[in-house]
């Protein structure tokens, strides 16, 4: 059985545009919704997604014909981030590179986004991309966004929302959420309140684990070097060191390189390690089910771009009263404290 055949009543219908390995789908299914169709242009995301959801129907989302495109509640996605992340604006200045929507590969995506809307006018439009979104460009590139959005008649509203809350890793990620003047008048979607929650980094750890993550002495002195000339020089530049009572960093698609941004203390005098692709699982709140089908490399990749499930469960439950979708609502189960100890493999 799949992971979206849990669901159980559908509240509302749902396209999962740039569907990565599929938290936005798992957050509103888990919120009651039922997807209908899906795109994702990666070969390697695709076949995660469909591991664990089935087929994926649409791949890029330049060729979806929008009259062809069923109807729906609301249109998700996550659109392409790295032509406004921070790190993706500087590397590709670095490298002479447009950025933003002057990225033809990716930045302007989002018209493709708005091309789909202007056919299908759904009730809500659910989108998340990076915190500098809203920043980026001194702030024109949001302001395009919403504007296109205001004229297809849309009322949005937009948050910087950090994951902290619900997983051990600071991850700040933008949600624009834009409800149909046709429908809702002239209603905006209010972001509910964040939990007081306070998990650390113990909640997803195993205590036993395969030493193959483990870093090689060789490239630990070598981040260390790395990090004090760039301390000495004023910069920020450096890994990040944490133990079990501590929360991580944002976990980004590159951590297969070397891990550095995220590394968990082991014994002492010892190298430290990298996280395994099931903890990252769930630094993200994937549930303990989701399978894993690809590579290391690839699956520290996948969930590096991927969003923070719980979020969008908290969100798109927000949503689901808001909207006066009918139907049932239900939880993302979460089993991570009640784990078995695995055994370390060498």
């Amino acid at each position: 059985m799949g992971l979206s055949q849990r669901r159980r009543v559908s509240t509302f219908r749902f396209v999962d545009l740039f569907s990565g390995i599929g938290g936005i789908r798992l957050g509103l299914e888990a919120s009651g919704g039922h997807c209908i169709y899906s795109v994702e242009i990666d070969r390697f995301a695709r076949q995660t997604y469909e591991a664990n959801f089935g087929p994926c129907e649409g791949a890029d989302i330049r060729e979806v014909d929008a009259s062809l495109l069923p109807d729906h509640d609301v249109l998700a996605a996550g659109f392409p981030c790295q032509p406004f992340s921070i790190a993706g604006v500087s590397k590709k200045l670095s490298l002479g590179r447009e950025h933003g929507f002057a990225d033809k590969k990716q930045g302007n995506l989002f018209f493709e986004i708005a091309r789909l809307v202007e056919v299908k006018r759904p009730a809500v439009i659910f989108l998340e991309n990076v915190k500098n979104l809203l920043s980026h460009d001194g702030g024109r590139t949001y302001s395009v966004i919403s504007s296109i959005l205001d004229g297809l008649g849309y009322e949005v509203s937009h948050r910087i929302v950090d994951a902290r809350r619900w997983v051990p890793q600071h991850r700040e990620r933008t949600f624009i959420i834009g409800l149909n003047r046709d429908i809702y008048g002239g209603q905006r979607f209010l972001f509910p309140e964040d939990p007081i929650n306070a998990p650390t980094l113990r909640s997803i750890l195993d205590c036993c684990y395969d030493t193959r993550y483990q870093l090689s002495a060789h490239l630990w002195d070598y981040l260390k070097a790395y990090a004090d000339k760039h301390r000495a020089a004023g910069n920020g530049f450096g890994y990040g060191l944490v133990g079990p009572n501590d929360v991580a960093r944002t976990l980004s698609a590159r951590y297969h390189k070397d891990g550095s941004e995220i590394l968990i203390t082991t014994k002492p005098g010892e190298p430290p390690r990298r996280l395994t692709p099931r903890e990252c699982a769930r630094l993200m709140g994937f549930p303990e089910n989701f399978k894993i089908v690809v590579s290391d490399t690839q699956a520290y990749r996948q969930f590096g771009n991927a969003v923070v499930v719980p979020v969008i469960v908290h969100l798109a439950q927000s949503l689901v009263k808001q909207a006066r979708f009918q139907g049932e609502q239900l939880s993302l189960t979460r089993t991570y404290s009640m784990r078995e100890p695995r055994l370390v493999l060498s």
